[in-house]
């Protein structure tokens, strides 16, 4: 019992020193932020307070609501897709060496290049702002899940996979039973990579499209704030998608914890309950 209080006790002081220390720090920088702009009289037009931000995300609460729905809708979107064809391609990997070293130098070259680049080139060919979005998006987050993914389908114990040719193991049963799970962990890094890149790729491309687009981005509202002068507003914006980046960084890493702690407690038990039959 007090074994176990001893243990806790530390791990429950970690997550509050973890969740307290970045908290306490940015209530400084905030403070610090405000009471300089208020005695320096800098311009709301140069820098706004974080008073005046907070009262333009007020005022400004319904578009900015709604601009939030179009980038999200992007990003998740263009996440969902990206992990989707970037776990498919990296399973193909895995049965096909040549595929890999035919197909894998393409994939490279697609994330290396500037999505500010392509993404002017995607709006002329495809004359379609919202595919143009979701197309920017998923090729920033597409590499991460394909790169990591692909690694962990190759990273299974040798002696686990003689065990399976050994017993006559189909392809479908060693993907299943060996290679995803061996592969989770580097999935799941990749994920808590593209995550946040499916976020930066759609505002980037909200850029490039927003004098094309019906329906306005976080991004848009920025650079219509900008061309207003009405840096508060454009200031608003940016921190809603800041505060998003940040909401699903600390999600998948929650969700990665989760899954993993849970795939250990199912290796735990299935070794007790082997070590028991035995």
């Amino acid at each position: 019992m007090s074994y176990a209080a001893s243990n806790n006790g530390p791990h429950w002081s970690r997550r509050v020193l973890r969740l307290a220390a970045p908290l306490a720090l940015g209530a400084v920088v905030l403070a610090a932020w405000e009471i300089v702009v208020r005695v320096k009289e800098i311009s709301p037009y140069l820098l706004p307070t974080p008073s005046g931000i907070a009262q333009a995300m007020w005022e400004h609460r319904e578009p900015l609501l709604a601009a939030w729905g179009v980038t999200l809708t992007t990003m998740l979107i263009a996440l969902a897709a990206a992990v989707l064809g970037g776990v498919l391609l990296a399973a193909l990997f895995s049965t096909s060496r040549v595929l890999e070293l035919s197909l894998f130098p393409y994939a490279v070259t697609l994330q290396v290049t500037p999505l500010l680049a392509i993404a002017p080139l995607l709006l002329i060919w495809i004359h379609e702002p919202r595919w143009v979005m979701l197309l920017c998006a998923w090729i920033v987050a597409f590499f991460p899940i394909l790169s990591g993914t692909a690694v962990g389908l190759r990273a299974a114990d040798a002696g686990h996979e003689d065990l399976f040719r050994l017993y006559g193991a189909s392809r479908w049963q060693r993907l299943r039973l060996l290679l995803a799970p061996t592969a989770l962990p580097y999935f799941l890094a990749g994920l808590r990579v593209s995550v946040n890149l499916a976020l930066v790729g759609a505002v980037v491309a909200e850029f490039v499209t927003a004098a094309a687009v019906e329906h306005p981005g976080l991004a848009t509202i920025i650079f219509e704030a900008q061309y207003r002068s009405d840096t508060e507003r454009a200031f608003a914006a940016l921190a809603i998608i800041s505060l998003t980046g940040v909401v699903f960084y600390f999600a998948t890493h929650l969700l990665s914890g989760w899954l993993l702690s849970s795939r250990q407690e199912r290796r735990v038990s299935s070794r007790e309950g082997g070590s028991v039959a035995g």
